[in-house]
């Protein structure tokens, strides 16, 4: 089998695979000599779906707003988010800017 990126070889590999740091294992996929692509098998991908959902990563994107406290904007951070990360109100935390559509917020 080729690669649909750039016609490499594919070879069959077990390849380690994480969500936000978190190592789910090592799982079946077809990985290109040439540009390095991975594509996991159908087995594989519902093996992950299964261990993120099992380690409670599954779902953790979510919404949130921000709002007014005295002269400041204030970013509400979803309860499940908060609590993967372990936040707690006095955590120490770094904002910046990336650009003007996304803000990082690093927990120092």
């Amino acid at each position: 089998m080729n690669c649909p990126v750039c016609e490499g070889e594919m070879e069959r590999k077990k390849v380690s695979y994480a969500i936000e740091e978190v190592k789910l294992g090592r799982f079946k996929a077809d990985v290109c000599s040439s540009c390095g692509e991975v594509f996991f098998t159908e087995e594989a991908s519902d093996d992950i779906d299964r261990k993120a959902k099992e380690a409670g990563l599954w779902g953790l994107e979510k919404k949130g707003k921000i709002g007014y406290s005295g002269n400041s904007l204030v970013v509400r951070i979803p309860k499940k988010v908060a609590e993967f990360m372990k936040l707690k109100s006095s955590t120490e935390i770094l904002i910046k800017p990336e650009g003007r559509k996304r803000l990082v917020i690093e927990v120092e």
